[in-house]
């Protein structure tokens, strides 16, 4: 057992850790793929509880269950990547410059530049996923000097959210994430393509599918995230 402390810069909502960047944490307990699943709100900048119970990793606030995260098999195929000059194009239409979590470290617009991912997913012209490039900074390298792995959990978080049909219209937050990171962790300083797609949606559920990818197409890592909206959601 041992302590966790999620950084204020790491926010998605305001006062909460970004589900992808959190997930990543807990995944990183685990080796090979796994899946993190969020039951409540990640607190920022207090110490949480990291425990194992078997293969299981869980995260807690006091009594509370923050999240929790287990081995999984991913049966996901990832979609061919968009060219790089596709995903350069599709960044131009991000539909997220005014949403309800505009500091969200992954994917708000109103942070100041290089202080988050600046993963900005737009429509491809011709195709039914979204996509952008990804360049990351220095600072999320880990002591291998490749990007560390919660960081690439959270770059494949927030796309997934623009590829639901309803993104934009409806605030949603990350309840379940299965990541499997297929190839050696890209550097930093790497051009990379990060790519979306809905996969199925039933009610306040959403199911969608996010790529990393190196700038030839190969694929770095492959995820599932399922969605769930807001029942009460913040006012804008």
């Amino acid at each position: 057992m041992r302590t966790l402390t999620i950084d204020s810069r790491f926010n998605g909502p305001p006062a909460s850790g970004n589900g992808g960047y959190v997930c990543g944490l807990l995944a990183r307990e685990i080796d090979g793929a796994a899946e993190a699943a969020l039951r409540a709100p990640p607190p920022l900048d207090k110490p949480l509880t990291l425990s194992r119970d078997g293969d299981r990793v869980l995260l807690r606030d006091g009594d509370t269950l923050i999240g929790e995260a287990k081995p999984t098999a991913l049966d996901l195929n990832a979609e061919p990547a968009p060219r790089l000059a596709q995903a350069r194009d599709a960044a131009k239409r991000y539909a997220g410059l005014h949403h309800a979590f505009p500091t969200c470290f992954v994917c708000g617009a109103s942070r100041a530049k290089h202080d988050g991912l600046d993963i900005f997913t737009g429509k491809l012209s011709d195709r039914d996923m979204v996509a952008c490039t990804w360049i990351p900074a220095a600072d999320l390298a880990d002591a291998d000097g490749r990007v560390a792995p919660e960081f690439i959990h959270a770059a494949l978080d927030c796309p997934g959210y623009w590829a639901l049909p309803s993104a934009g219209q409806v605030v949603a937050v990350l309840a379940r994430f299965s990541v499997s990171i297929d190839a050696p962790r890209p550097r930093p300083g790497e051009e990379l393509i990060v790519a979306a797609w809905h996969l199925s949606s039933e009610g306040r559920k959403h199911k969608a599918a996010s790529a990393l990818y190196d700038a030839d197409g190969a694929v770095l890592a492959r995820a599932e995230a399922l969605w769930i909206e807001l029942k009460d959601p913040p006012a804008r």
